[in-house]
């Protein structure tokens, strides 16, 4: 299988353990992935709250660069990108006359459409029995809560791959893995990444409140499929320590990481060693029973 790829900002900065599982796990499930050529930002998250037209050109680009070079369908495993490519395509064709402003400031024509998937989308294509049969490490000593956020399953009515309130999509992936899940309140809760820089104090609050009910509900660790979702819950414990005696901390992982494991992939080369809290105690009680042949 090939798909198109749209790694955004962070994958390539400050999240490069999320881009770096990614490509191991897809090769590993017989994945290739074709990169966009000359991309650029796709303005999340601060073009939508600043400037309308900008925070419609800026995915506007990307998807017509996918187009020309012969892309039917863009993976974006970054939330934020793929709620934002998504978002714009929709408003580009349900709103001539904001196309011809778009068309205006890329000084280019906007032609046709691509599909737009998230990171569990292309897994849903790639399939749980396929996971299964290359999984070489079962995870069943490991309980996990699984963490949406807020830009994955919303807005509902634009993106409709799960249920915006109860989504349970990730869930039926983990199982894949051997890894229990658990049922708990917070799952598409915001962090609030927004306001990373300009207020730390909500970031942390939010934050704290969503490893609290992961915690409570009986979770080793909390999986992510957002490169902002994770930076604010695996760095901001620190600060949350700061802030509150006594409290633990809780690995967090990328979807791409906990399948990775589950296929026997170097904890290295998937990037665990990049993380702020160490996930290498969890792992070594919970990830010990090898699959036989």
């Amino acid at each position: 299988m090939n798909i198109g790829y749209f790694p955004g900002c962070s994958l390539t900065g400050t999240s490069k353990e999320y881009d770096m599982s990614l490509r191991e796990v897809l090769a590993a499930l017989d994945v290739r992935l074709d990169e966009i050529a000359d991309w650029s930002c796709c303005g999340a998250s601060s073009a939508h709250v600043t400037n309308h037209l900008l925070s419609v050109a800026l995915p506007a680009r990307n998807l017509q660069l996918a187009k020309e070079q012969g892309m039917a369908e863009v993976m974006a495993p970054c939330a934020a990108c793929y709620n934002r490519l998504v978002s714009a395509q929709h408003e580009i064709a349900t709103r001539p006359e904001l196309k011809g402003r778009v068309e205006y400031v890329l000084e280019q024509k906007i032609d046709g459409a691509v599909t737009v998937l998230n990171i569990i989308e292309l897994f849903q294509r790639i399939g749980t029995d396929a996971i299964a049969a290359k999984k070489t490490l079962d995870l069943d000593g490991m309980t996990v809560a699984c963490y949406y956020g807020c830009l994955l399953v919303r807005p509902a009515a634009l993106l409709g791959f799960d249920d915006a309130e109860q989504p349970q999509s990730m869930e039926a992936l983990i199982a894949a893995t051997g890894a229990k899940t658990v049922d708990w309140n917070f799952k598409t809760e915001c962090c609030g990444a927004a306001h990373s820089i300009a207020r730390t104090d909500i970031v942390v609050d939010l934050s704290k409140k969503i490893l609290d009910d992961a915690r409570a509900h009986g979770a080793d660790a909390v999986i992510v499929a957002c490169p902002m979702c994770h930076s604010n819950l695996d760095m901001r414990q620190r600060k949350m320590k700061n802030a509150a005696d006594g409290h633990a901390d809780i690995p967090v992982l990328y979807l791409t990481e906990l399948i990775g494991l589950a296929l026997g992939i170097e904890h290295k080369k998937l990037g665990l060693d990049l993380h702020f809290i160490n996930p290498g105690p969890l792992l070594a009680r919970a990830a010990r029973k090898e699959v036989a042949a």
